[in-house]
């Protein structure tokens, strides 16, 4: 997968996973990791797959309605990508937290629906349910940042509040923060996570 790696100054904190939203690449959020921890190492990940051209990491069906196959399909391919990065750079593979945001932040999701063990925790802006009917791995371990917006069009305020009630009756620690902003991605929803982040790790 296409991607970049930061070495960070101290090995004691998380690896930093950043994963874009649709449309980005594996720069888009840098700014997030200098925002959240700049002492940490940086892996960052373009989405595998494109939508009239724009990356995203998996397909869907419409707006809003995913290619449940192709979900599964590339949570497994991120997730065995993780265990490679995670012997070629030398970092610990139990200690990754990802930066998702939109499709990036559907993605991290998945990999903890799907693969329990895949992350420390996550920090998702405006995501939305990955799957439904499945039963989740105990994350009772994780903790898990989500902030979404309330006049979201794009992700209704209802995903990130059934999102948030699946990974609390997995037993992960969630905190969810709410901006009156739309889809876009606002300061002080990156600011909130940091200081989140401050706390949790």
């Amino acid at each position: 997968m296409k991607h970049l790696f930061i070495k960070g100054n101290d090995q004691t904190k998380p690896t930093l996973l950043l994963l874009h939203g649709t449309g980005g690449t594996e720069r888009d959020l840098l700014p997030l990791a200098t925002e959240i921890d700049p002492n940490a190492n940086v892996l960052s990940v373009r989405g595998n797959v494109l939508e009239n051209g724009m990356p995203r990491y998996f397909r869907r069906l419409a707006e809003g309605i995913f290619d449940e196959e192709d979900l599964i399909f590339r949570t497994k391919e991120l997730n065995v990508f993780l265990d490679e990065a995670a012997e070629r750079y030398e970092f610990n593979r139990k200690n990754i937290l990802a930066i998702g945001y939109s499709n990036g932040a559907n993605i991290a999701a998945s990999l903890l629906f799907h693969y329990g063990d895949s992350l420390t925790g996550a920090i998702l802006h405006h995501p939305m349910v990955p799957r439904r009917g499945i039963t989740l791995p105990d994350l009772s371990d994780k903790a898990i940042f989500i902030s979404a917006g309330t006049n979201d069009p794009i992700c209704p305020s209802k995903e990130s509040e059934e999102l948030y009630a699946l990974l609390e009756n997995a037993h992960a620690k969630v905190d969810i923060h709410w901006e009156s902003h739309q889809h876009q991605l606002t300061y002080s929803e990156v600011d909130a996570a940091a200081k989140w982040y401050q706390t949790a790790y």
